[in-house]
């Protein structure tokens, strides 16, 4: 008879050869897992420097793009705007100041001048605003000699002609031998600093030159996108002011970066709309040199009656043509 003891030692030998099976198998198995996981550890490792390397090498290209672009520009631009004016209007406050200085130092070297700075402040396209801003354009005393208002009840209608009829000249509609129209009669300068005296006091906007007058062309400025549950109002707003300049004067250019050209972008929004797009000149990537080449190459084929949308987004040219010489 096989007693007790016997069967309780062949379970227990039985349940050790069980254990130590777990243990061995495991244990080959884990070695197997540790080497392939080292495998695969050191082929991401070997993707990520040669990812590291390829981008270096990127942006290596870029800067040297990017720098020659910037050589190039000034002989690029040369004799494009010679004897024309323009005025620049800063959109909103992502806007960089180098964009800005950049962009003003190239107008110079196109042959034009540069006759200041208007910065809107986010109270311009703001709808709270609108009620004050109507009561003084519509008010006794809101309009200057020579300025009329549109027929419309609308605030943003009604300041966007306001301001174009103060920054930038009316062409005269005689075509110069270059096929660009000749700017007819400036707004008187009392006019012009009266109307953005008035509006700065209700901080819509500033002035950020020491002086501005009104001029052919106008530059909008514009970056990122505009957030929040009134987004489109605000966009609508610029692009009613965007509008009005374009159309009171010789042509106007909105230049921003990659995201404004985006979903709540300005420059998005106009390229969305099918009016504004065949009227309004757009750009990109005015962050970078060929962008503010761009700029001030698209104010040259503004003058002659051509619009487009430049830079690297959806369906838009590289850079507008460059007009012989």
């Amino acid at each position: 008879m096989i007693d007790f003891r016997y069967h309780l030692v062949s379970l227990i030998a039985v349940f050790l050869a069980i254990a130590l099976g777990i243990v061995i198998g495991t244990t080959a198995l884990n070695g197997q897992l540790t080497d392939n996981l080292r495998t695969q550890v050191t082929g991401l490792q070997e993707d990520k420097r040669a990812l590291e390397d390829e981008t270096q090498g990127l942006q290596a290209q870029l800067d040297a793009t990017g720098g020659f672009a910037e050589e190039v520009g000034p002989a690029l631009v040369a004799g494009t705007l010679t004897g024309r004016s323009v005025v620049l209007v800063v959109g909103n406050e992502d806007v960089d100041s180098d964009v800005v200085d950049e962009i003003s130092s190239l107008i110079t070297d196109a042959g034009a001048t540069v006759t200041g700075t208007v910065e809107l402040s986010p109270a311009y396209s703001d709808p709270a605003t609108a009620q004050s801003l109507q009561t003084y354009v519509t008010g006794p005393g809101g309009l200057p000699p020579g300025i009329t208002a549109p027929e419309t009840s609308d605030t943003a209608e009604l300041v966007a002609s306001l301001l174009a009829q103060v920054l930038v000249i009316a062409p005269s509609g005689a075509v110069a031998e270059d096929g660009s129209v000749v700017p007819g009669t400036a707004p008187d300068s009392t006019a012009t600093s009266q109307v953005l005296a008035g509006l700065a006091a209700l901080e819509v906007l500033s002035v950020g030159s020491d002086s501005v007058s009104a001029a052919d062309y106008a530059v909008f400025l514009t970056a990122g996108a505009v957030t929040g549950d009134d987004a489109e109002a605000r966009n609508a707003a610029l692009l009613d002011l965007v509008s009005a300049l374009d159309a009171q004067g010789s042509g106007a250019v909105v230049s921003g970066n990659a995201a404004s050209a985006g979903d709540g972008g300005l420059v998005g929004v106009i390229r969305a709309d099918t009016e504004a797009s065949t009227t309004i000149s757009t750009v990109d990537n005015a962050n970078a040199p060929e962008g503010r080449i761009s700029t001030v190459l698209a104010l040259s084929s503004e003058g002659q009656g051509t619009s487009g949308r430049y830079g690297t987004g959806e369906d838009a040219q590289p850079v507008p043509p460059v007009p012989a010489r």
